[in-house]
């Protein structure tokens, strides 16, 4: 189908929610992409953090295709075994507790502002309080979305969950001054991806552990973006000076298809019970197929010491451009702020040169390649760059 007669169907018959870019693709592999007209593009965006294993990674593939042979859906109401080795990879990699599956980011964080809030209510508190920070960005279900500050004003979809009390990103008094008696939880991203890749300050990450530590209350890192290894370590928190008591992940997880997890340390992962939560698709055998196949790609120490090198290669690059005024980030998740020009008409102009960017807001372009590309990628991107922002 031409583009021109896709546009034309999508307008009519999908509900108008996306600035979509002009442009179909229909294949992919590694960290290249070709459209419709068989045009080939290299992808610094990698689905929005999805295909981290690049597209149509073999190991991915070939997992899916034996288990979608196999057997694909039983539900919850039965064992299956991918599901709980997901679950444990998950856990045993990271705050060693145990995880509930779900299926996307939004999911995950729905369970731990319900997980947070149990657990607060235990400690007797009636009415608690989720302190979240600035630029944040959560989820589009309600409950996420009323924890995303920035989202949670549009009084189209009022009334708004309430218990979210919102700091400054960048001041740790402020959040030490915002955890009190009624607080449930101090809940982050340890880099604020759709905001425009803002690295939140260590002092502020210690502040929030330690003022939970005093209060009672728990600690929640929102690693959607930022984990299975994005920053150059498995888990974003891993390279920070504070661990969170619980911790969401999703995007990467799937090796491209739909995934999540909340997962908590042993103090807190009895907080939910029988019949708290639930999910019917959650953790099923083919998610489960791919996402331990992706796992096995991306929790590889040679490939995130990659990550980190490549990482600075392109920043460092980045820097080098005079039209781009601050480079931010950690490893390969990366945001520039444009010193003068439209973000989506740079994006446009990159498309157009066969480069697959990001553009957020009024001045920033966001990078997320997947995690397997080379330096003959980067140095790639970096001349397609200097082209368009010339």
């Amino acid at each position: 189908m031409k583009l021109a007669e896709l546009q034309q169907l999508e307008s009519r018959w999908v509900m108008q929610t996306y600035p979509r870019m002009p442009v179909q693709f229909v294949r992919g592999e590694g960290a290249r992409l070709w459209d419709s007209e068989g045009k080939e593009y290299l992808d610094f965006l990698a689905g929005i953090s999805v295909c981290s294993v690049g597209h149509c990674h073999p190991a991915v593939v070939a997992a899916v295709r034996e288990q979608v042979g196999t057997l694909t859906h039983t539900s919850n109401l039965y064992l299956t075994e991918g599901g709980v080795r997901l679950a444990e990879r998950l856990a045993a990699s990271s705050l060693g507790g145990r995880a509930f599956l779900c299926n996307s980011g939004t999911e995950a964080n729905e369970c731990a502002i319900k997980l947070l809030r149990k657990h607060a209510h235990s400690r007797g508190i009636a009415e608690p309080e989720i302190v979240v920070l600035e630029g944040a960005f959560h989820g589009r279900t309600m409950g996420s979305l009323s924890a995303t500050p920035g989202l949670a004003v549009d009084e189209s979809f009022s009334p708004y969950l309430p218990g979210f009390r919102a700091v400054p990103r960048d001041e740790p008094e402020a959040v030490r001054a915002a955890v009190g008696e009624r607080t449930a939880a101090v809940m982050l991203e340890p880099i604020q991806g759709e905001t425009g890749v803002n690295v939140i300050p260590d002092e502020v990450i210690i502040a929030a552990r330690e003022a939970c530590d005093s209060a009672g209350a728990l600690l929640a890192f929102d690693e959607i973006q930022t984990g299975m290894g994005r920053t150059g370590s498995l888990w974003a928190y891993q390279q920070l000076s504070a661990r969170p008591d619980v911790m969401t992940t999703a995007k990467a997880l799937g090796g491209g298809l739909p995934v999540g997890a909340c997962v908590a340390n042993p103090e807190a992962s009895d907080v939910l019970e029988l019949g708290d939560h639930g999910s019917t698709f959650a953790g099923g055998p083919l998610i489960a197929a791919a996402a331990l196949a992706a796992f096995d790609v991306l929790d590889d120490p040679e490939l995130l010491r990659d990550v980190r090198d490549l990482g600075t290669r392109f920043c460092q690059g980045l820097e080098g451009i005079d039209a781009i005024a601050e480079v931010r980030g950690r490893g390969l998740m990366v945001g520039a702020r444009l010193a003068r020009g439209d973000p989506r008409e740079v994006a446009l102009g990159a498309l157009d040169r066969g480069l697959i960017v990001n553009p957020i807001g009024e001045e920033t372009l966001r990078f997320l390649p997947p995690l397997i590309i080379g330096e003959a990628e980067i140095d790639q991107a970096l001349e397609v760059l200097r082209e368009t922002l010339g």
